[in-house]
């Protein structure tokens, strides 16, 4: 059914065709008409459970094109990519390239809130996820766009394997069982040389060490570290 609002419509029908979706498809438009309303417009009446749903859709798309494409990657890879793709600067990013801050319903100060745009991109994108996975309550109005959208960053981040982000990986997983963030140590500073890894960083959980790694810079022992760390959560070693 569409909206009342004729003007409305009309700006999301423009949407849903830069998506290059048919505007015969199953659309509920004023669940994307939701997804597109920043909670400064109404408390109860925005975008945030349709988020919540979101969250869930662009994991689930990320994991389902690194398997199709690369099957013989380890898990931790995986979510290290993924971590990537999913993050609020790529979400935002994609969000740009489809002009979604034209169609974002915005009101009061958040309006002028510039050092906040890229997360209310990021939000936005993934409600407008969730409105159309609840349109059909499958993947068919998300993944014929963004599929290539992720085949391709996900090559990128393959060819440049400095972006990859065990760090966010491994805190996800913390936060999902623990409900807090890992600690990162630097324990050791070697005399700076050419090549050389000067840095030694551990990350801590409570009172567990779960890895170690070396690095160039402190950023990069970190997510040597939590590489170690979070590969051998996925595949702890045998008594």
């Amino acid at each position: 059914m569409k909206l009342a609002y004729p003007r409305r419509q009309r700006q999301l029908e423009t949407l849903v065709k830069k998506f290059g979706l048919s505007l015969e498809a199953p659309i509920k438009w004023e669940l994307l008409d939701l997804a597109l309303t920043h909670p400064s417009v109404s408390d109860s009446e925005n975008y945030e459970q349709l988020e919540f749903v979101g969250d869930a859709v662009v994991r689930l798309v990320a994991a389902v094109v690194l398997w199709e494409n690369y099957p013989d990657f380890p898990v931790g890879d995986f979510a290290a990519i993924r971590s990537v793709l999913v993050s609020d600067r790529i979400l935002a990013k994609l969000a740009k390239e489809y002009g979604l801050q034209l169609y974002l319903l915005v009101a009061g100060s958040a309006s002028g809130d510039r050092m906040g745009q890229q997360s209310r991109l990021a939000d936005a994108f993934e409600a407008v996820l969730g409105a159309l996975y609840l349109s059909t309550n499958n993947l068919d109005l998300i993944r014929p766009w963004l599929d290539d959208h992720f085949r391709r960053l996900a090559a990128e981040i393959r060819r440049d394997p400095a972006r990859l982000n065990y760090k966010a990986a491994l805190q996800e997983w913390t936060q999902a069982q623990f409900k807090v963030l890992p600690e990162y140590r630097v324990v050791e500073i070697s005399s700076p040389s050419h090549n050389q890894e000067r840095f030694i960083a551990e990350v801590w959980l409570h009172e567990d060490k779960l890895g170690q790694g070396k690095g160039r810079s402190i950023k990069a022992a970190e997510q040597a570290a939590a590489k170690v760390a979070f590969l051998s959560i996925e595949h702890p070693q045998k008594p």
